[in-house]
């Protein structure tokens, strides 16, 4: 079945439909500030999934200099995914694999090498997607989350 959705980049008309979604799909919440920020800085990384005009997922990044986890050796580019949401009624429709690929390809724009995420460790249908995506667990994070609930970092080279 062909998708009817289509991704585009983020603009600040999609903030409140994109704040909504955060706040329905994720118990982290953000302000309007850093969703803007972040638009500003990296607008090749904030990708919107949308059908007849309504938000169905979205995905956030920044781009980070720190060292490489994967042997690229010394300081290396990397690709933060911040926040990645999809509503419940658009779930296991490849929206969240199409906006990753998407930001993915964002990141070469801004000449990452690699990707990361953070992930609760009881969240096994986004680590069963990353893994699919070529992501890797390379470590854990006690206690990452508000709620004290550990988080995996997941990490994939960008070719």
């Amino acid at each position: 079945m062909e998708n009817s959705y289509k991704l585009r980049k983020f603009t600040p008309n999609d903030l409140q439909s994109v704040m909504q979604t955060n706040r329905v799909c994720l118990p982290e919440n953000y302000t309007d500030f850093f969703f803007m920020d972040l638009h500003q800085r990296y607008p090749e990384t904030f990708v919107i999934a949308e059908e007849n005009g309504q938000l169905l997922g979205y995905i956030m990044c920044r781009i980070e200099v720190g060292l490489s986890n994967m042997g690229l050796g010394g300081l290396t580019r990397k690709g933060h995914i911040v926040s990645i949401a999809v509503m419940p009624q658009a779930r296991r429709r490849g929206v969240a694999q199409a906006v990753i690929n998407q930001a993915i390809e964002g990141m070469k724009y801004y000449r990452s090498k690699q990707a990361f995420l953070e992930v609760r460790v009881t969240n096994e249908p986004a680590i069963s997607l990353y893994k699919k995506l070529g992501f890797e667990i390379s470590r854990t994070i006690n206690g990452y989350y508000s709620d004290g609930e550990d988080a995996y970092v997941m990490s994939k080279k960008i070719d």
